[in-house]
């Protein structure tokens, strides 16, 4: 894992690439950019974690290239819950809910991410609200679809 500069990201990420994300889906540019200027974006291989169980929970990732596999951690083992694709975001469950990290998340191949901590996620509240909003919604959307797809599968289990 290294950290990298927005100059350094591959040219088929362009700012206006990054709009489709569902992460950053109605942002303008320049709160994208911004984020992006003040997040730590990081080039990763595959095999390598985002983060790891008992990690603090004061962030959460975009993974702006690749795809990172998610198992959680419980009673005494890992399971594989699901991947997480180009423009989605990870870890946001930790951040929002105030506790350490429960799971491991493992980069399948290369994998470029942008992790957004507490702070800058603070930040971007103060400096720009209307953005903040958009972006929350968009946050909130992902987790209800997430949430979605985990009642389906107890529905389906249930049967």
């Amino acid at each position: 894992m290294h950290n990298i500069s927005t100059d350094q990201l591959p040219e088929s990420r362009t700012l206006s690439s990054f709009s489709n994300a569902s992460v950053f889906g109605a942002l303008p540019e320049p709160a994208i950019l911004w984020l992006l200027e003040k997040g730590e974006i990081r080039a990763f291989d595959g095999g390598e974690h985002l983060f790891s169980r008992g990690q603090p929970g004061n962030s959460f990732h975009v993974i702006l290239q690749g795809q990172v596999s998610y198992y959680k951690y419980h009673d005494g083992r890992y399971a594989y819950i699901r991947d997480y694709c180009e423009g989605e975001q990870i870890g946001f469950m930790s951040l929002i809910g105030l506790h350490e990290r429960v799971g491991q998340a493992t980069c399948q191949g290369d994998t470029i991410a942008l992790e957004i901590d507490s702070t800058i996620f603070q930040a971007l509240h103060n400096d720009y609200p209307m953005e903040f909003g958009i972006l929350m919604i968009n946050l909130a959307r992902e987790m209800a679809r997430t949430l979605r797809s985990v009642d389906n599968l107890i529905v389906d289990k249930s049967r």
